[in-house]
């Protein structure tokens, strides 16, 4: 992977000794909140963590992983990456433990991914989609100059009911890369 520029922050592609990390973030109620309801071990290692270990390029099915830590003290803070939708439209994701959210970091690392997806991969729209309520997340994609495009009702099954799903995009002439 090629190295991504980053003021506070380092990426690396998500690795087998990544999974106390991965499976932590994924096992937090807090952080799972507007993202899943609570997964077994074994549906969460055979389904979101070890597709995402295996190497990534254009047209891949799966989600390219790279774990984000703090460069100046190498503490894995969090994992991001996006995963091709279509021809020339990625969608982006990402995910804090905790005690780093808050901070500007999902400001920062959502910054740099979208550098790094438009600049070396050459994507014409990023898109995010986010669980109504999730407000932070609809923040931090604001601040990153994403547009809410719509709202996609009744879309996605989480708390034991239906929740409406909002729809998020950026073009590349929106950012100057």
């Amino acid at each position: 992977m090629d190295k991504i520029d980053s003021l506070r922050l380092e990426y690396r592609s998500l690795c087998d000794t990544d999974w106390p990390l991965f499976l932590a973030l994924q096992a937090d109620r807090q952080v799972m909140t507007f993202i899943s309801d609570p997964l077994d071990e074994e549906t969460i290692r055979r389904h979101y963590f070890e597709p995402r270990l295996r190497s990534w390029q254009p047209g891949c099915k799966h989600w390219l992983c790279l774990v984000i830590s703090e460069k100046t003290t190498g503490i894995p803070i969090g994992v991001t990456g996006f995963i091709e939708r279509s021809d020339s439209i990625a969608e982006v994701g990402f995910i804090l433990k905790p005690e780093f959210q808050g901070k500007g970091y999902g400001s920062e690392s959502l910054k740099d991914i979208i550098q790094f997806a438009l600049t070396h991969y050459q994507y014409h729209k990023l898109v995010a989609t986010v669980t109504s309520g999730n407000e932070a997340s609809r923040r931090t994609l604001a601040s990153a100059g994403f547009l809410q495009e719509g709202t996609l009702r009744k879309n996605y099954y989480l708390k034991g009911s239906w929740q409406d799903d909002w729809l998020f995009g950026l073009l590349r002439e929106e950012t100057g890369y």
